[in-house]
């Protein structure tokens, strides 16, 4: 008989869903496994298609990615019920929300539990330093749980170790196979096609991506995905596509010459892995999860501030940048060291070896 998963996941959509049909079906290879999610926008529909017909479903109903606190407690019960009626070998918490009321609701000395942030809380900038001070106090007291963390990057496995020593780190990873195997787009110079992914929300800078895009007003930006702060993209040049499945965005993001990632925060972006090994030029802010996997002007290029984007994409179309050479590194790295096959061989060496 095949021993019991419990994933958790709050945040069930965009960078989060694609690493989690990745995981679980890999996974469920070896073990039973249970996914209670919490819908999003961004969750695709009929998303159960993506994953193996073995793997069940069962949605969380009183997940919210806000704070409130009668909602999280009743979320918490919700886990709590279901952890009983299920009985898992492994419970593995995904996003912040999920890391609070899993490790509230849940015995972590019983159970074998992990969790895994995809990029903590605390590292909000859309939320006071107030606020931000009480999310990293509740992480530190809630890092006495027993639960070790799991972070998908170095970066992120850092902030882990200010708050607890049983943390580890396994990077994100892309299936390269289903990478559309189009031939290589020409990089075109003079007019270069940017583009970026994900939703429209604080967190990816919508208005630097404006403000960028209304600097080369000559030239084509395009959002692939949408959200609430779309009203900040009102340059011209910004074309918006709206929410896509996986096999759509990534077509949309090979017709593109640039990749800009101007992140105010990340765990590790699975988009930029993505635009890697399309060989697109990948422009991105230096925060967690960007600057684990961009060597500056090797493999891509880190930025600190709106000149730093406008000097390296000036750079570009001059053609002071060896684009050819960069695009190769990156996707040479990625197949190297950011796949699936590692990834989720990581994991589940894991999970074997603390259900022995």
């Amino acid at each position: 008989m095949k021993k019991k998963i419990l994933y958790i996941a709050e945040a069930f959509g965009g960078g989060v869903f694609t690493y989690f049909t990745e995981l679980a079906n890999a996974v469920a290879e070896e073990y039973e496994v249970l996914i209670a999610y919490a819908k999003r926008a961004e969750t695709p529909e009929n998303f159960e298609r993506f994953f193996r017909s073995d793997i069940r479903f069962v949605e969380i109903l009183h997940f919210q990615r806000s704070v409130n606190p009668l909602q999280d407690f009743k979320a918490m019960q919700e886990i709590r019920h279901l952890v009983r009626e299920y009985d898992p070998d492994i419970i593995h918490l995904h996003s912040s929300k999920a890391g609070f009321c899993g490790r509230m609701a849940i015995n972590c000395k019983k159970h074998r539990v992990y969790y895994t942030p995809h990029g903590y809380a605390f590292l909000k900038q859309d939320d006071s330093a107030l606020k931000r001070k009480i999310y990293f106090l509740a992480e530190k007291v809630l890092s006495m749980s027993h639960a070790k963390v799991i972070g998908v990057s170095k970066g992120e496995y850092e902030e882990a170790l200010k708050l607890t020593k049983n943390a580890m780190y396994i990077n994100n990873g892309i299936d390269i196979t289903k990478i559309p195997k189009s031939g290589k787009k020409e990089f075109d110079r003079e007019h270069p096609v940017i583009c970026t992914l994900g939703r429209i929300s604080f967190p990816k800078n919508p208005s630097m991506f404006n403000r960028i895009a209304e600097s080369f007003p000559e030239w084509k930006f395009i959002w692939i995905g949408d959200g609430d702060l779309r009203s900040e993209l009102t340059a011209s040049n910004i074309e918006i596509t709206g929410w896509m499945d996986r096999e759509e965005a990534t077509e949309q993001l090979a017709r593109a010459d640039v990749f800009l990632i101007p992140s105010l925060w990340e765990g590790l972006p699975v988009a930029l892995l993505e635009a890697m090994y399309q060989e697109k030029l990948c422009i991105a802010s230096r925060v967690i999860g960007n600057r684990d996997v961009m060597i500056n002007g090797e493999n891509g290029f880190l930025a600190d501030c709106y000149e730093d984007y406008v000097r390296i994409l000036k750079d570009v179309s001059s053609g002071k940048i060896p684009v050819e050479e960069i695009q190769k590194r990156a996707k040479q790295d990625v197949v190297e060291s950011y796949s699936t096959t590692k990834m989720c061989g990581e994991y589940l060496r894991v999970y074997r070896e603390d259900t022995k």
